[in-house]
């Protein structure tokens, strides 16, 4: 077997970037006490930092089909069967990036859940520091697996009051491959939401089908973000999939963002495009007021 890593799309959007200056960084041992990833390069010092005021949040034990899968949650206090968005994470592990979109979701009326799908392999993602390092693991998980244990925490959040009839999911650049795949999978989802997911996937066997391929499988609208200088994603690959949904019929809509790369969302890298950023954000909610999960 290669010892080279799997040149995915993702991978290869990540990786590929414009230098940057490291004014305005934090330390590498800063950015670990504040619960970042150093395999996603260097932190930001201006991150954003979401509270719980009003909120409970924290860890979360969600019973999966050979064990107990661990996660992070929110959602606000007072609010009786809140909408659930699942939160499909980055290959970077359950970081600090993702506890916070989770809380910022929680502050808009969730409770948003984000499963740490990878733990399987015993090892803590967070804690490795070259991606190459990372990919043998995060390739390694079957679909199967990964729609299973989707499920899994949805079942999770009803058991904890959440309305699993108002079911959302967001996920970025692998996360949000797996809002395609979710949308294609379950029946209960009302609406979807992805960033920079790849629409295409580079061969692996325990990938069957890319959510290009899914098209015609659709179950839920999906809103796809993504960014034109994306260096993983070329936008021929975004009308693709665009055009693949059009023929079958299937609801979804699309934003490239003039210039914006890869993790143009992910406000801790070097990529974050604020202005890009902060209008997705407001689509997301639109889409999700619009499909029924918010609102």
């Amino acid at each position: 077997m290669s010892a080279e890593p799997l040149q995915t799309p993702d991978f290869i959007g990540l990786t590929k970037v414009a230098p940057f200056s490291r004014r305005g960084f934090m330390t590498a041992s800063a950015a670990v006490t504040a619960g970042y990833t150093l395999a996603a390069g260097p932190v930001r010092a201006d991150v954003i930092k979401t509270d719980t005021d009003g909120l409970t949040a924290g860890d979360a034990k969600i019973k999966v089909a050979d064990g107990e899968m661990p996660g992070y949650f929110a959602r606000p206090n007072g609010v009786d069967n809140p909408p659930v968005v699942l939160v499909a994470m980055e290959i970077f592990g359950l970081h600090e990036y993702i506890k916070d979109v989770t809380r910022r979701l929680a502050k808009l009326g969730a409770l948003a859940v984000a499963p740490d799908y990878y733990f399987r392999k015993g090892i803590d993602l967070t804690k490795i520091s070259d991606i190459p390092q990372l990919l043998p693991i995060v390739n390694s998980k079957p679909d199967t697996e990964l729609l299973s244990d989707l499920d899994s925490t949805v079942v999770w959040a009803k058991t904890q009051g959440g309305d699993t009839g108002r079911l959302g999911i967001i996920g970025f650049c692998r996360g949000g491959r797996t809002v395609w795949e979710y949308a294609a999978h379950s029946g209960s989802l009302k609406a979807g939401v992805a960033f920079y997911g790849p629409p295409v996937d580079a061969p692996n066997p325990l990938w069957p089908k890319s959510p290009t391929q899914l098209a015609p499988d659709m179950k839920a609208p999906v809103l796809g973000l993504y960014g034109e200088a994306d260096a993983g994603i070329p936008v021929a690959t975004v009308e693709a999939l665009k055009a693949a949904l059009a023929a079958a019929g299937k609801t979804a809509e699309f934003k490239i963002y003039p210039a914006a790369p890869h993790g143009f969302h992910a406000d801790y890298r070097a990529s974050y495009r604020k202005e890009a950023a902060e209008d997705a954000w407001g689509r997301m909610q639109a889409w999700f007021r619009k499909y029924g999960v918010f609102g």
